[in-house]
C-alpha cells in the first residue's frame, strides 16, 4: 500500500538556536523525498501556537512529529498530549548539564502519553525513525530506506575506519 501526504513529518524546535542540529533531520528527509515542514515554537512561550499548529498539521497530513528542545524539554510531550500521531523527541545539548536534563525531560513521559526519544542531538536518527514509521505503509519509501541501510553497511565494510 502506498500513501502520499502533503506534509508527512512536522519538525519543530523550541528555539532557533536548535536549527543547526535539526537541519540535519530536514536534510535526511529531503534525501528520502519525504515532505516535511519546519517550525520554531516553544512549549512554554507559545503553548497556544503549538496546540494550533499540531491540530492544523495533522489535518494537513502530518503523520509523524519530530520535536527538539533543551533544558526542561517539554515540547515533545506537549505535542504528544495534543495528538495520537507518533512523536519523536530530540533532546538538545545544554550548557548547564550537557543535555542530560533534556534527555530525562523527554524520555520520562507519563504513562499514556508516549514519546519516542533518540539520543541527545540525534536529529538524523529521529529522521530515520520517522522514515521507518512512514515506510510501514509506503512500499517505495521502504525500498529507499533499505537501500540507504545497505549503502551504510557497505561503507563500513569498504572502510572500517568509517564505522
Amino acid at each position: 500500500m502506498t500513501t502520499s501526504y502533503a506534509v508527512s513529518v512536522g519538525i519543530v524546535m523550541g528555539s532557533r538556536s536548535d536549527m543547526p542540529v535539526m537541519e540535519r533531520a530536514a536534510a535526511l528527509l529531503e534525501e528520502f523525498g519525504v515532505p516535511h515542514e519546519v517550525r520554531v515554537l516553544s512549549a512554554h512561550r507559545t503553548p497556544d501556537a503549538v496546540e494550533a499548529w499540531v491540530s492544523t498539521a495533522v489535518e494537513n497530513g502530518t503523520r509523524v512529529f519530530i520535536a527538539a528542545a533543551g533544558g526542561a524539554a517539554h515540547l515533545a510531550g506537549v505535542i504528544a498530549a495534543h495528538t495520537q500521531v507518533p512523536v519523536i523527541g530530540v533532546p538538545m545539548a545544554t550548557q548547564a548539564l550537557g543535555g542530560l536534563d533534556s534527555l530525562l525531560s523527554t524520555v520520562q513521559m507519563p504513562r499514556g502519553i508516549p514519546v519516542a526519544t533518540v539520543a541527545i542531538g540525534a536529529a538524523e536518527n529521529a529522521a530515520l525513525l520517522a522514515v521507518a514509521i512512514l515506510a510501514i505503509s509506503d512500499e517505495a519509501l521502504a525500498e529507499r530506506l533499505a537501500d540507504y541501510r545497505e549503502r551504510q553497511t557497505q561503507a563500513v565494510l569498504d572502510d572500517p575506519a568509517n564505522a
